[in-house]
């Protein structure tokens, strides 16, 4: 029997969603040239088919808002591609390699978008928005890892991979190579020197016991707990 039932109305969050990706989407190829401006979202708007007032409801927050939401887009992006990944076949190195090698593989074809996004959260009135991002994605990549810490491993492990994150994609941004090959050579150098710490993450953890709570605040970062 065919269901004549009618629609419900419709999800107002997918649409905003719809929205806020089809201006990211419009934007992308004139940010290298344009920079994330009010002005270039509201042409992105127009380019994307709606009103150019839509910016602004899709965006409030303006540019930094925009920022966010393109690095939030690229997190989720990252997880989609590793969702065909056989997680518990991989060793927690290669877990995190294979990681931080697919949010980079994806941004293949913006790194000019990429480096124009790094030279803005360096500045600071982006410093918000590049710390809770950067958090986002490392964050995210430990717990497609299986990592379940919640003591100081957690704080350690996160800080630690920001550091190969990072580092690794500034590697990148300016690697020639063939298939960036030398990235991944560089990716899993970062990766091994990391694995030889453990006895100076043990005295750190000793060192943290003593100290006040104010370490745990990290936690506000947490997607779905930052303020501001």
């Amino acid at each position: 029997m065919t269901d004549t039932s009618p629609a419900g109305p419709p999800d107002p969050d997918a649409e905003f969603d719809e929205l806020r990706q089809a201006i990211l989407a419009a934007a992308l190829p004139n940010v290298p040239f344009d920079g994330w401006t009010m002005a270039a979202l509201k042409t992105a708007t127009i380019d994307a088919g709606y009103a150019p007032d839509e910016a602004l409801r899709a965006f409030p927050g303006g540019p930094r808002e925009a920022v966010e939401a393109y690095l939030q887009m690229a997190d989720a992006r990252m997880l989609e591609s590793l969702a065909a990944v056989d997680v518990d076949s991989l060793k927690i190195r290669e877990r995190i390699a294979k990681a931080v090698r697919t949010r980079l593989e994806n941004a293949a074809a913006e790194r000019d978008v990429v480096r124009r996004t790094l030279s803005l959260l360096a500045t600071p009135a982006f410093a918000r928005v590049s710390a809770r991002s950067l958090y986002r994605t490392v964050d995210a990549i430990w717990y497609w890892a299986g990592d379940t810490a919640t003591d100081f491993n957690f704080y350690t492990k996160r800080g630690l991979l920001a550091g190969v994150y990072f580092s690794t994609l500034l590697y990148w941004l300016d690697d020639e190579s063939p298939n960036s090959d030398e990235t991944w050579a560089f990716l899993d150098r970062r990766i091994a020197d990391v694995m030889r710490i453990p006895k100076l993450t043990g005295r750190l953890r000793a060192l943290a016991d003593g100290l006040p709570s104010p370490l745990r605040a990290m936690r506000r970062c947490r997607p779905g707990q930052a303020s501001g």
